[in-house]
């Protein structure tokens, strides 16, 4: 006989199916990045898997990154004009898009993408294998699975993460420029000095503060995302349609933890 229907019988189904996976998976994603970290410091990381594994997460990953922040510049600029320009400070545009640009959307973003295409490739993958039993054989030869194949990815997506971001605020700033000369009739020098100057706050290591801020995100973005792209490729169930889930899942953690992060870190660094 079904139950009938109330707001607590709807709050249990709903908690049941979605936030007791959800933790579940935070926990195993926990001891998966508590095992990265421990073996960083007494065992020998492997180089030559760790550079494939940055070949194939940053240099694949280039060009959809620059060519998403390309277009977010573009936008941030067009907008930004449009609303600077009722109060006759259309001029701001080049400060406005440099700090939304490297605070937030360059680190942000980078990490949606990486979220996307990597995190998602290495829940496949590891899925695959995990399907297939081959992490099995790993250990039943007394291979360790976390530095035979989860520490080469960490460490290439953490390295990453910040590379692309720091080239992303350049091409972002870049576009900006480029729509506020041509639609918004701003001079290109000025919009670039501006810009400059929005980012002369000085933080850490003599570092300009904001760009110190972005560096750090998307570090610890890389770290998550690729942790996160592991721990559910291991957790995935047998056969085609558990390897498609563990990779719906690495996504959508994955873009969940950035977003929580960003808040966070941004509350952590600018108060």
């Amino acid at each position: 006989m079904a139950r009938p229907f109330s707001i607590m019988n709807f709050v249990e189904r709903a908690g049941a199916k979605y936030l007791t996976p959800m933790f579940m998976a935070s926990g195993f994603g926990m001891s998966v990045a508590v095992g990265v970290l421990k073996r960083l410091t007494h065992v020998p990381l492997r180089w030559r898997s760790t550079l494939d594994q940055m070949h194939l997460s940053g240099i694949r990953s280039l060009h959809v990154v620059l060519f998403v922040i390309f277009f977010i510049g573009i936008i941030l600029a067009l907008q930004l004009g449009y609303e600077l320009s009722r109060y006759g400070q259309q001029e701001a545009v080049g400060f406005a898009v440099a700090i939304s640009m490297v605070r937030e959307m360059a680190p942000v973003m980078t990490a949606v993408v990486l979220a996307a295409s990597v995190a998602s490739a290495m829940a496949a993958e590891l899925g695959t294998m995990k399907v297939q039993e081959e992490i099995t054989a790993l250990e039943v030869m007394s291979v360790d699975v976390i530095s035979y194949l989860i520490v080469p990815r960490v460490i290439a997506l953490t390295l990453v993460a910040p590379t692309l971001t720091l080239l992303a605020n350049i091409v972002g700033i870049v576009g900006g420029g480029i729509i506020a000369e041509t639609q918004l009739n701003l001079d290109y020098d000025g919009y670039l000095t501006n810009a400059l100057n929005a980012l002369a706050e000085p933080g850490f290591l003599g570092l300009p503060k904001s760009i110190y801020a972005g560096i750090l995100k998307a570090t610890i973005f890389g770290f998550s995302v690729a942790v996160v792209g592991c721990s559910c490729g291991l957790q995935a169930t047998r056969g085609a349609s558990g390897v498609g889930n563990s990779t719906r899942a690495a996504v959508r953690n994955s873009i969940i933890l950035i977003i929580v992060l960003n808040f966070f870190l941004g509350k952590l660094i600018y108060t």
